[in-house]
């Protein structure tokens, strides 16, 4: 019984701090990432739609599947990450049973060239396609679901990533740092671009205007740093007032970059493809229960080693906000948000 009560105190408190934000000005929040991790923080502030102002900026780097035959066949931008990015920003429709399989992860079979495609990308180059502008297709799918907000990508400039390795080592594009065929005992040591790119300019805007801009969770290096290595980003860091917040998931792929496998290390990382520290990091500390657990192995999840206490600069927000099934649960992260970002 006490429970129930204690249940029924915090859900009236939380409608009396949301309501009590309607009078105040918005918050102004970029998200930074890729297509999964920024989807997840984009419906945890979709939540609280009446405090935050939401924008996203993208990485433009995939080289694998759909996104990378586009870029090949077709010398496209890689909708993909953009394309997960705008379903999640709707207000009218479900993201997960909607949205995304509809867009996302539908794909084209036995249709000859147009096979392991989605509608999403097609839709998205082929409006760059006939109107010579990618961003006016991502404004049009905006609007089509009804979008809270904007997405921007990271640069419109053709590059791929590259990265050095501890060894020496250098591997290119995305596809293969993302699934490493080399030894996984070796770490990457560096991440960069194989060629000139540049910060969009309404990307830059938005940095520059925001209050606060959070880095998602997702791939370290192949989402989140990829977004933020073309030229003017770490110049539009330091003129912005914004406060730097680091989303970080407990998890790493098995099988994927040959990034960080400790919380500290994550946000070190981070850190050194940006001008100035980051001012907060909340990380999923939950302890992990035997269904979740067989989840993450079906996935070829490991768990991010959990050491708050090797952190000195930087406010390390402890929180569990993973969903009983496996994964991180963007409802109770919006809470999350709600508490400690206003």
């Amino acid at each position: 019984m006490t429970g129930c009560i204690c249940c029924k105190e915090e859900i009236f408190l939380y409608k009396l701090i949301r309501n009590l934000f309607q009078f105040m000005k918005k918050k102004s929040v970029v998200v930074i990432g890729g297509g999964n991790g920024s989807s997840i923080t984009i419906r945890a502030l979709k939540d609280n739609k009446d405090v935050f102002d939401i924008s996203a900026i993208i990485s433009m780097t995939d080289s694998g599947g759909s996104s990378g035959r586009l870029r090949t066949e077709l010398d496209a931008l890689p909708p993909g990450d953009i394309l997960r990015a705008v379903l999640s920003m709707s207000e009218f429709y479900d993201y997960e049973n909607v949205l995304r399989p509809l867009f996302h992860r539908i794909r084209f079979e036995g249709v000859g060239k147009l096979d392991g495609h989605n509608l999403g990308n097609l839709f998205l180059t082929l409006s760059a396609e006939y109107s010579g502008d990618f961003i006016l297709g991502v404004r049009a799918l905006e609007q089509a679901v009804g979008a809270v907000g904007k997405v921007f990508p990271s640069t419109t400039d053709r590059a791929d990533l590259a990265a050095e390795l501890e060894n020496g080592e250098k591997i290119f594009t995305e596809a293969a740092i993302d699934r490493p065929k080399y030894d996984r005992s070796i770490k990457i040591k560096k991440l960069s671009l194989t060629a000139p790119a540049k910060i969009y300019p309404e990307a830059a805007k938005a940095i520059e205007e925001a209050d606060y801009v959070i880095f998602s969770a997702g791939s370290l290096y192949c989402s989140v740093i990829a977004t933020v290595l073309p030229e003017g980003f770490s110049e539009v860091f330091v003129n912005s007032k914004a406060k730097l917040v680091f989303v970080a998931g407990n998890k790493y792929e098995l099988d994927g970059e040959t990034g960080p496998t400790r919380m500290c290390d994550c946000l070190w990382t981070l850190e050194e493809y940006l001008p100035k520290k980051i001012d907060k990091m909340i990380f999923n500390a939950h302890e992990l229960t035997g269904k979740q657990k067989e989840y993450y192995a079906k996935k070829r999840w490991g768990v991010l080693d959990y050491n708050p206490e090797l952190v000195r600069k930087t406010t390390v927000v402890g929180e569990n906000f993973e969903r009983e099934t496996g994964g991180l649960d963007p409802e109770v992260l919006g809470k999350i948000f709600l508490r400690e970002l206003v």
